[in-house]
């Protein structure tokens, strides 16, 4: 197979980049054989999705992406070429490209051992840009600052993944269900999971490998699938963005309490049950509450988002009465450039057209989509931790600081603000709810627990996931 690889025409750039890593060698070259790998490592802010990948990096594996280039997408053919594992001494894997938007390119990863029981990750990356020596002159700068902020991402995404496997790493490994695996939370935390050891398997409507269908409108869940999981994770439910019809809101409600009733019901009816069940929930459970302080403590509040949040929790009762451990993930604003609130927002944003809305006076209660990872994974894994979590970082901000940190983030204005009556009259009660209430609430639970959060301030963030460190 390495006959497809070919030659560089000339003498090729070069580009490369240390991190010291929190494990052990071993443990970080294992990180890098594992399936998930591939889906944490992809930065945020490029449109790229995986079409095939074999699941490991040894010699002849190959991957194809499909990767926005422009106006169009391209596809990324990279052969691995060369592999070593060397046990406690770390190793080293190579991919090159066969076919994609490079006229050469060639991707040397080394992991080797460090002082203290730690690693050092080092990439080395052999290219030339398309355009031949005119593109070479004029696209090196352009790819360098790619790659800088590519390889920032990338590196800081594998050592806190390391160090959050590692606080648990004399745990066992468990054995996990989840539902709404193939969603924007969901996607992350298999990769993240199976990165770190952990078996995985997908509750889902559709079939698959390691798919175990139901479906909840109907009642159908066949129990004696669920034996033998260590965890469930409940992330399935209707998106709520959308006008707020009728027919809408049932498909809201009964996604989120028919289908947490019907599984926590299945899953106190088994011999053996999970010793934990995470459910997804929302600070809209809170209401709006203007400048008040919430925590995990404080009563709901009002609305339809609140009343839903409250029989959403409400339906796991029965596998609480059962003796599982359940915990409620109450999450706020979601931050990723791939969907939710903030991947609507960019488009607006980086036209100039991004502004305060309502007035901003509204605190936005966001987080960081790897903290979402990372606050279940410390939820599973840590056994005290029960009833309303609130997944939402530290640093809460008012709509006015966010849509500015985004404006400044992009080097846009934010001058174009959007009144409260046309938030209204564009998206009724979703709109109210979603856009213009107020929730300050605060993660006492996952602080008080132990919990690092990787981002507690938005400007941070934003350049993380915009790639906007460098």
């Amino acid at each position: 197979m390495t006959d497809a690889v070919p030659d560089p025409p000339r003498p090729p750039l070069t580009f490369e980049r240390s991190h010291p890593l929190p494990a052990s060698a071993a443990e970080a070259f294992a990180w890098h054989e594992r399936p998930g790998a591939l889906v944490r490592l992809l930065p945020p802010w490029q449109d790229v999705s995986i079409e095939s990948a074999p699941g490991h990096i040894r010699e002849g594996a190959e991957v194809v992406l499909k990767l926005k280039a422009g106006p169009a997408f391209v596809r990324w053919h990279a052969l691995h070429t060369a592999y070593e594992n060397r046990g406690a001494d770390g190793g080293m894997f190579q991919d090159v490209q066969t076919k994609g938007p490079f006229t050469f390119w060639e991707h040397t990863h080394h992991v080797d051992p460090a002082p203290g029981g730690a690693s050092l990750l080092r990439d080395v990356v052999r290219y030339l840009p398309p355009g031949g020596p005119l593109g070479q002159a004029l696209g090196k700068g352009f790819a360098e600052r790619q790659l800088d902020a590519m390889f920032d991402y990338r590196h800081a995404v594998t050592a806190a993944d390391l160090a959050a496997h590692g606080r648990f790493r004399n745990r066992p490994r468990l054995n996990v269900l989840i539902s709404g695996a193939g969603g924007l939370i969901g996607r992350q935390l298999v990769a993240f999971l199976t990165g770190g050891g952990h078996r995985v398997a997908a509750l889902s409507r559709s079939g698959g490998p390691d798919t175990i269908q139901w479906d909840p409108e109907s009642g159908e869940l066949p129990a004696k699938k669920l034996a033998g999981f260590d965890a469930v994770v409940h992330l399935a439910g209707e998106p709520v963005q959308g006008r707020w019809t009728e027919e809408k809101k049932r498909r809201i409600r009964d996604s989120r309490v028919k289908g947490t009733r019907l599984l926590a019901e299945t899953l106190a009816s088994l011999e053996s049950p999970p010793r934990v069940l995470v459910c997804a929930s929302a600070t809209g459970l809170y209401g709006d509450r203007g400048d008040e302080a919430l925590t995990e403590q404080s009563p709901p509040g009002e609305g339809f988002l609140a009343d839903v949040c409250r029989e959403w929790e409400a339906a796991a009762d029965p596998a609480r009465e059962a003796g599982i451990r359940v915990a409620h993930a109450r999450f706020g604003i979601v931050l990723s450039p791939e969907g939710g609130a903030l991947g609507k927002q960019l488009p607006i944003f980086k036209a100039g057209g991004g502004g305060p809305v309502g007035g901003g006076e509204q605190w936005w209660s966001w987080v960081g989509r790897d903290d979402v990872v990372g606050a279940l994974h410390h939820v599973l894994m840590t056994d005290d931790l029960s009833g309303p979590i609130n997944v939402t970082a530290p640093g809460t901000v008012t709509n006015a600081a966010f849509t500015q940190t985004l404006a400044e983030t992009l080097n846009r204005p934010a001058l174009v603000p959007v009144p409260a009556f046309a938030v209204r009259l564009a998206f009724g009660e979703m709109g109210e709810e979603l856009l213009l209430a107020s929730a300050r609430v605060k993660p006492t639970a996952l602080l008080g627990s132990g919990y690092a959060f990787r981002e507690t301030g938005l400007k941070a963030a934003l350049r993380r996931l915009l790639g906007r460190t460098v």
